[in-house]
């Protein structure tokens, strides 16, 4: 229930954000809107021309001639009409497909300025839909909203102006259904805000729901949960489905009355015609016009009552745009002001909470310049959270780091981002080759620095051994290859980067013991002159390490190298012992 009341209510900088992507291509919406204008006077045209004809008729007028020359006038407007329309919807097309890459790019861009935390905080099945779908189904309306809302609604203005100027009485009594038609609308149009939000939230849990059992459906089989994860989707599918029968079902009452009323104009004009032509006060030839105008006025005033949900939807959808867009993004200057005069890091009374949960409680950390430094605890004392906030994937909120002296959030992020690797335990590969995936640590680099790279990492061979070599795709997320393979080409990545700054994060945690000795050989010699954090669980991957620290509840509790912690850090020789141990033990079961 709080999910939902929570997406019921609309960003008030929908609409601003809207007109900013929009504003960009405002010249081909004006000339979209001139056509549509043009459009509209060519079908009202023909209103005028056959009540002339049928005036010309009733006081018996039987000159073909006229006839044909009108008839080919109404030929050419009709004529004209489709080809201004088309154009205009060409027009309109253009730019909103224009406008609904600008969101994308923008979105895409936000999500990657912003802190890791903030961009976790919603499933990725979210942003999938936001950006893909939800974005896409405004294309329609967006194309045709401008031109056509506001050309018919202008068309329908100039016709009613011009019937007033007939007859008042007789034109205002023409609007008595459509005012009743209104309020159907507006009654139908006010329960919006309560079914279409909810609608948003069933199809965003349907979409996160199938994203999981698509995902998890390696899991979902080796357990035998198929029933229950297949239940759960069903479920989610039959609510997401449910919403919108329901509401459609509340709404079937109040759209057939006013679809009813709506175009009935008759109704109230021929009543108050009879009584005014009866008079005197109308002739019989303005009281035709006046009839066949009264459709000229309702044709395109229900085309552009028609856009009303539309306009609703829309509101919503680039309220969820400006959701993200108005998140608070990684506050870094646009250019750097000082350069770190060595690699060292800094770590200085640093806090830093999940959301309402502090997690690190004023760390304080001196990771010097060209030495190899690890960190080392229980799961969850904070390591990995450490190592993140270094990589600026967060910022501190109290406390600084530093590098080189310079503290980070002082550095625009790309320059900070260029002192930095960082490899984690969960490697991402794209569906791009070996080739590419590798080539993103540095997009400038040739072929055969990419494969320089792979060789040192150990992995040129088993590639190789693939049918298309380092043309092979990875496959979604990198799918096509086993874990070791993927942590390989990471790795690979990482050292082709080539910063003085390296991270990893459990590096080698899904690697054989055959490859992570190959691993450990080709690190040992690459990480030569940088600075290096090194996460592991397998303390003896750190043991050589010039620097080993102990996080415990984030808090570092001991530093110092591994003979001096095994004999001040009771922590760590319980964590060395135990991992003797298994290690004795795997040594014995092989």
């Amino acid at each position: 229930m709080d999910q939902t009341n929570n997406e019921s209510t609309v960003n008030p900088n929908a609409m601003s954000w809207l007109m900013r992507f929009a504003g960009g291509r405002k010249g081909q919406y004006i000339l979209s809107v001139f056509c549509a204008l043009l459009g509209v006077a060519a079908s009202l045209a023909p209103y005028f021309l056959i009540s002339k004809m049928i005036t010309k008729l009733i006081e018996g007028n039987k000159d073909w001639s006229f006839y044909l020359n009108k008839g080919l006038w109404l030929a050419l407007f009709w004529v004209l009409r489709y080809v201004l329309h088309s154009v205009s919807t060409m027009i309109s097309h253009k730019a909103t497909f224009k406008v609904l890459a600008d969101i994308r790019k923008a979105l895409l861009g936000k999500l990657a300025s912003l802190p890791l935390g903030s961009v976790q905080e919603h499933p990725s099945g979210s942003y999938k839909s936001t950006i893909c779908e939800r974005v896409d189904s405004i294309e329609t309306t967006l194309a045709h909203i401008v031109p056509e809302f506001t050309s018919n609604i202008c068309g329908a203005i100039v016709v009613f102006i011009y019937m007033l100027k007939i007859n008042a009485i007789v034109t205002l009594s023409s609007l008595i259904t459509l005012v009743i038609g209104g309020i159907s609308f507006g009654i139908m149009m006010s329960s919006m805000p309560k079914w279409f939000p909810q609608t948003v939230v069933k199809t965003k849990i349907l979409n996160d729901t199938a994203i999981e059992y698509i995902n998890g459906i390696e899991v979902i089989k080796a357990f035998g949960q198929s029933k229950t994860s297949y239940g759960k989707f069903v479920k989610a599918a039959k609510e997401g489905a449910d919403c919108f029968i329901d509401w459609m079902r509340s709404q079937n009452f109040w759209q057939n009355f006013g679809m009813s009323c709506f175009p009935a104009t008759l109704l109230g004009l021929l009543p108050a015609g009879v009584l005014s032509v009866l008079k005197g006060s109308l002739s019989q030839a303005d009281f035709i016009l006046l009839i066949i105008l009264s459709f000229g006025v309702m044709t395109p005033l229900i085309i552009a009552f028609g856009y009303t949900d539309d306009i609703s939807m829309i509101q919503i959808i680039m309220g969820e745009v400006a959701d993200i867009m108005d998140k608070e993004d990684m506050e870094r200057p646009n250019t750097a002001t000082k350069s770190p005069h060595d690699y060292s890091v800094e770590l200085s009374d640093v806090h830093f909470a999940y959301k309402e949960k502090e997690i690190l409680h004023g760390i304080n950390l001196s990771i010097k310049s060209g030495t190899i430094n690890a960190l080392v605890g229980p799961s969850g004392s904070g390591k990995s959270t450490i190592a993140k906030l270094i990589a600026s994937l967060w910022d501190v909120k109290s406390g600084s780091i530093c590098i080189g002296g310079v503290d980070v959030r002082d550095m625009p992020l790309n320059e900070c981002n260029k002192y930095i690797a960082f490899v984690s335990q969960d490697n991402y590969l794209f569906n791009l080759s070996i080739m590419d995936n590798i080539r993103i640590g540095k997009p400038q680099a040739t072929d055969d620095e990419v494969i320089e790279a792979a060789k040192k990492c150990g992995c040129h061979e088993f590639i190789m051994s693939l049918e298309n070599g380092y043309r092979t795709f990875c496959g979604g997320a990198g799918g096509h290859l086993s874990g070791g393979e993927r942590q390989r080409i990471a790795i690979a990545r990482a050292m082709l980067k080539s910063a003085p700054i390296v991270i990893f994060d459990e590096a080698t945690s899904y690697t054989d013991p055959e490859s992570e000795a190959v691993l450990q050989s080709a690190l040992s010699s690459l990480i030569q002159g940088k600075t290096v954090l090194m996460i592991a669980h397998r303390l003896s991957t750190v043991a050589d390490c010039d620097s080993i620290h102990v996080v415990d509840d984030g808090n570092v509790v001991a530093s110092g190298n591994h003979e001096t912690l095994l004999k001040e850090s009771p922590l760590y020789k319980k964590m060395w012992n135990a991992h003797i141990s298994v290690k004795d033990t795997e040594e014995v079961v092989q």
